[in-house]
């Protein structure tokens, strides 16, 4: 990022010859109990900064050559050759810590609550950890599944492991972490790379404007010497500073049980044409924030500069920061900032013209849900789900529909299989379905998921059949009902609406009833429900439908009736362990009913279904 500059840089092969030597030789220099770092930056003389490059080490204390002994040091040489150059040696008193330990205050603002949609600058943390910050919405590289950036210390920290839970805020902020559940931490990492982590987004939409800078990193720069930056942080807010040390390698105390660690990165200063008014340009809880390149207007520009995530020590009286190189902490990560162009990443929170994340469960059934890879969200082609392990089967399913892109591809010769991904034994298989009346029904209909390119829908075809995505249905139920409404639910929003973009979002799952018959040892659900989601004239609108199944006829030849409702989404949702978000609710459209009406009326026929 070549941003305007104080000072003149390096040329390109010094920088690259000095960068080089910073790597080779930074961690033996750092074995040095009293060196806090080593980086490239412009010698101070007389407490003000030259334009002359020079090596520079930090240290804890400063001391004459004959007061080295007592503090188990040694002196730092005046020069360094580097690739033939003779390069002068700066030393200055500086420490640092992590930017996450916090300090009490009395006011909250709209960066230290609960915020939906998430952005960018806001509070966030592990259940155990005060609070740091979000610094950007970012991508998994191979799924495409959206994430909130942040540092190690932040969302994982010393007691922390993957598929731990995250809040928003942190529980500094606000200690009601039942409330304020944002998704599991996915991964994370700790080294010479930087600090960082990365936690899926579950039950909220997503902002990925910064906040108060109202701009959306896109890109990723490499930091220089007199770059202008700024950043968005839980605590100082908005801050401007300008790139003083590049390739820097700084020890960070991380707390007895880790050690003390190395980081590789960047040093920031104050911008001296843009102070904040305590001088602060960073304090406790602005770990995670993402520092940005300024542009020649003096505007933040979508260029991320780094990660922050130490400041000053509590006894250092130079204002200063530190900063991960974005590139090496994407790359150990695993992310990126732009949803990979052919990532098929399960359900589509952004398919609509209005987000629409995957729902929640109750917390007693969060604790059932099965987890891959830390997170309860199980991602296929166009659908995604979560499984209940004491059941066997989904809590829910979510997918998306085209309807302008569908496609007819055949099921032949597809065989139901368990996902191998998961534990055999919560999965219900054969087992359960084998010589006997139970069809094997599908959650999300097969027919609904094969859009998108040919191989997409021929893979979303072949995922249809993972037992994940099945429950048992009466084989009456299953086979007439591709004549009956529930199997003509989704066609019926396409024939009555004017659908935006022929695009539609369904929820849908087993009710798990405490009275479900037992067969075969599974206790089998007796109810389904559904709720499908679309926009007209770019208003959401959400239709949430019960199916009631009777299974006392299971080894009989009678058959009982399958009646469909309509019914209010919050009703649907204490039929269910489910929670659906609030955009749902604000958009559903079951009529209200009278209490002297009686009980609410089957459905019987789809002309009945209140759609707008």
């Amino acid at each position: 990022m070549a941003a305007k500059r104080d000072t003149d840089a390096p040329s390109a092969e010094l920088s690259a010859a000095l960068r080089e030597f910073i790597r080779t030789n930074g961690s033996s220099y750092l074995k040095d109990p009293n060196v806090s770092s080593i980086g490239i930056g412009y010698k101070i003389r007389d407490g003000k900064q030259t334009k002359e490059v020079s090596i520079q080490f930090t240290v804890n204390s400063k001391a004459e050559p004959e007061a080295l002994g007592a503090l188990s040091t040694v002196e730092l040489p005046k020069s360094i050759t580097v690739a033939g150059a003779e390069i002068p040696t700066d030393v200055i008193e500086r420490s640092y810590s992590p930017d996450f330990r916090v300090v009490p205050e009395a006011d909250q603002d709209e960066r230290k609550v609960r915020i939906d949609p998430l952005r960018p600058g806001v509070s966030v943390g592990h259940q155990t950890i005060t609070a740091g910050t979000i610094g950007a919405i970012v991508y998994d590289a191979e799924t495409g599944r959206p994430c909130v950036l942040s540092n190690w210390h932040v969302l994982q920290g010393e007691d922390g492991q993957p598929g731990d839970i995250v809040v928003q805020p942190g529980p500094f902020d606000d200690n009601r972490t039942d409330r304020n559940h944002l998704g599991p931490l996915l991964r994370s990492y700790l080294g010479i790379a930087g600090d960082g982590a990365i936690a899926g987004v579950e039950g909220r939409d997503l902002d990925p404007s910064v906040l108060e800078l109202d701009v959306v990193p896109e890109e990723l720069g490499d930091p220089e010497l007199g770059d202008k930056v700024v950043k968005s942080g839980r605590t100082t807010g908005v801050t401007h500073g300008i790139v003083r040390r590049v390739d820097t390698i700084a020890k960070i105390n991380y707390g007895a049980q880790i050690g003390v660690v190395e980081i590789g990165g960047f040093e920031i200063g104050v911008d001296p044409g843009k102070r904040p008014s305590d001088d602060e340009v960073s304090k406790g809880g602005d770990s995670g924030a993402a520092w940005l390149f300024k542009s020649a207007n003096g505007r933040p520009s979508k260029v991320l500069a780094g990660i922050h995530f130490a400041g000053e020590g509590a006894s250092d009286p130079d204002e200063h920061a530190l900063a991960c190189l974005p590139r090496s902490l994407f790359q150990k990560l695993g992310i990126t900032l732009a949803k990979p162009e052919g990532a098929v990443g399960g359900f589509d929170p952004n398919f609509l013209s209005s987000p629409l994340p995957v729902p929640g469960l109750d917390p007693a059934a969060s604790a059932d849900a099965v987890e891959l890879d830390g997170s309860p969200q199980i991602d296929y082609t166009h659908f995604s789900l979560t499984m209940s392990r004491s059941r066997g089967f989904a809590h829910w399913v979510a997918w998306n529909v085209d309807g302008g892109d569908l496609k007819k591809i055949s099921r032949t010769g597809i065989p139901f299989v368990k996902d191998p991904r998961l534990p055999a034994g919560v999965q219900n298989g054969d087992e359960l379905y084998r010589d006997n009346r139970l069809d094997r029904g599908h959650l999300a209909r097969r027919a609904d998921l094969l859009w998108g390119s040919l191989e997409e829908a021929e893979q979303a075809n072949r995922d249809s059949f993972f037992f994940t995505n099945i429950t048992p249905q009466m084989d009456d139920f299953n086979q007439s009902s591709r004549d009956g409404l529930w199997g003509r639910l989704e066609d019926a929003v396409f024939a009555d609406v004017d659908v935006d973009d022929l695009r539609v979002s369904v929820y849908g799952g087993p009710v798990f009833g405490a009275d479900d018959r037992v067969f075969r040892g599974v206790k089998i659900p007796r109810e389904f429900w559904k709720v499908i989601v679309f926009a007209e004239a770019g208003v959401l609108k959400a239709s949430a439908f019960l199916l009631t199944q009777n299974l006392d006829q299971l080894e009989s030849l009678e058959l009982d009736e399958f009646r469909v409702f309509q019914l209010p989404v919050a009703e649907l949702e204490n039929r269910t362990d489910v929670q659906f978000p609030a955009a749902i609710h604000s958009a559903d459209t079951a009529p209200a009913l009278p209490e002297a009406v009686g009980p609410r009326p089957p459905l019987v026929s789809l002309s009945e279904i209140v759609w707008t």
